[in-house]
């Protein structure tokens, strides 16, 4: 066990990758999949041989971790990883190639959720290995987020964070015969303790984030068994909902057998993804102390609310349109229609604003009572607004735009009393100045990198509207949004005979892909990660 915890956090979790092909092997072997059981099998025990080796290698040479090769160290693992995650399901595809299968990893692994392929014409194991890589994915963001960018100030941290680098309570002053303590620099012997290893914090994260992770999802795997779902549909939309990928084994909502009661089930184990106050950890991003204040909720709720009206509203005015050729009293089958057509807005309201991407049963339904086509522009605002911090949400975040809103709202009240004091407490004064000033930067990085991703994809002959909608899906990590909006299709490449061109991801060429990949870790890193590994204070020792 010593051995294990001293290797490199890349080897650590290539261990953990090669055991968890264990469970499509089984399950493959369970159904008569007996060739894709021996591929996940047989890549499970070369990955454990290779990485024992290297660990062994490595041994001699003890290297203390450095704060500034934590990112590196997220970046290596959202990059080579998925090439070893990617081996067994390439050998089960052989004619989908090895590039291919490390970007479905790679959108797996980053929460994405997009696909290249079919979900019909993909065999079963494959299904619940890109389910499983996606649930592991966001595991790792989970823990992630508190031992490696938290003590960096990054991955939204820094919102909270104070500009002065301690704490801004007020304390009673020491005694004269009491004199201050000098305090000893950080390169002193005596911080270079084992919580100061990276890899300490991550074991000691997981031990506290995967039994309550782990619950939740065993949690709505049973609630969707018993309410009609089939056991791996069930798991894999358990998987995909607290890891936010949204990775699903059936082609549409309405395919699944638990159906309303399912996704209501599946609205509750989203809310997680809107706040870190639900996961262990994080503490520094509590604003407030009481639940119903949390900023992250509040504007979760106003967003999620006002999507859903205005979506409702667009139906049954459309819906009064068409009816009124046909005049006469509301029937029961009308306000069945708009009851279905309000869940449909709020299920997608709440699943496209934590970048999930899933859409209601009903959502077709409201569709056919107005005769309106799905409205990208709101999904995509949703997908980008994002849920919490530190989550497995993707996007700008919540904290952020509440800052930015809270910014706004104070500079409004500036115009019209400029001698004006703002209140709120500590907290609410610096969301409003050093929040809102981080905030608004996120932002525009974010803008810049989606332009520069669809001037990149726009390199071949692909369509504005598409170039956008995809570059918008791999940035905010939120996959199902290239298939919830129709997009004109690409035929410059595929990805074998289980391949889907026609979705806007597989028929893409090799570089519009790689670009989009790149995408995915930048959106899931976030852009003020990436940019700190080019300063070159991030590597002066």
């Amino acid at each position: 066990m010593a051995f294990l915890a001293r290797l490199p956090i890349l080897l650590q979790l290539s261990i953990i990758a090669a055991l968890t092909m264990l469970i499509p092997a089984i399950y493959a072997s369970s159904i008569d999949e007996h060739a894709i059981a021996r591929n996940f099998f047989y890549w499970c025990n070369l990955t454990l041989v290779v990485t024992g080796m290297i660990g062994l290698a490595g041994a001699a040479n003890r290297r203390r971790q450095q704060a500034r090769r934590d990112l590196v160290s997220c970046v290596a693992i959202l990059t080579v990883l998925p090439l070893v995650l990617a081996m067994p399901f390439a050998e089960s595809l052989p004619d989908t190639g090895i590039f291919n299968a490390w970007w479905e990893m790679v959108s797996s692994l980053t929460t994405t959720g997009a696909s290249l392929y079919s979900a019909d014409l993909l065999p079963m194991p494959l299904h619940l290995w890109r389910a499983l890589v996606g649930w592991l994915g966001g595991l790792f963001m989970l823990v992630a987020a508190v031992a490696i960018l938290a003590p960096l100030r990054v991955g939204g941290f820094e919102i909270m964070s104070s500009p002065y680098g301690r704490s801004e309570q007020f304390e009673r002053l020491p005694a004269s015969s009491d004199p201050l303590v000098p305090q000893s620099h950080l390169s002193s012997p005596l911080f270079h303790t084992e919580l100061a290893d990276p890899r300490q914090r991550l074991f000691r994260a997981t031990q506290e984030v995967l039994p309550i992770y782990g619950l939740l999802t065993l949690i709505l795997w049973m609630v969707l068994l018993m309410l009609g779902d089939s056991s791996l549909v069930a798991l894999c939309r358990a998987l995909g909902t607290l890891s936010t990928s949204g990775i699903s084994v059936t082609l549409d909502a309405a395919a699944t057998g638990s159906g309303v009661l399912g996704e209501m089930a599946i609205f509750l184990f989203l809310i997680p993804a809107l706040s870190r106050r639900f996961w262990p950890g994080g503490a520094e991003l509590r604003a407030t102390e009481k639940l119903r204040h949390d900023p992250e909720l509040q504007m979760a709720v106003f967003l999620v609310g006002l999507v859903a009206v205005m979506l409702f509203a667009r139906h049954f005015i459309a819906a009064i349109e068409a009816g009124s050729d046909t005049p006469g009293p509301l029937s029961l089958g009308d306000i069945q229609a708009g009851l279905s057509a309000f869940w449909g807005g709020l299920f997608g309201a709440l699943s496209y604003l934590t970048t999930t991407g899933w859409s209601s049963a009903d959502w077709q339904g409201a569709r056919a009572w107005s005769g309106l086509s799905t409205p990208g522009l709101i999904l995509a605002g949703l997908a980008m607004m994002g849920g919490g911090v530190a989550t497995t949400a993707g996007g700008v975040k919540l904290l952020r735009v509440y800052a930015l809103a809270r910014h706004g709202e104070r500079e409004l009240e500036r115009i019209i009393h400029p001698s004006s004091v703002a209140g709120g407490g500590r907290v609410a004064r610096r969301l409003r100045r050093e929040g809102a000033y981080l905030a608004f930067i996120f932002f525009m990085l974010f803008a810049t990198s989606i332009g520069v991703t669809v001037m990149l994809v726009s390199i071949q002959q692909i369509e504005f509207e598409t170039a956008t909608i995809l570059s918008i899906a791999a940035l905010t990590n939120t996959g199902p949004l290239a298939s919830a909006i129709p997009l004109t299709p690409v035929f410059e490449g595929s990805a074998g005979i289980a391949s889907a061109p026609w979705e806007g991801w597989s028929g893409l060429s090799v570089i519009t892909k790689a670009f989009l990949a790149g995408a995915m870790i930048v959106g899931r890193l976030e852009t003020l990660a990436i940019l700190a590994l080019f300063t070159p204070e991030f590597w002066r020792r």
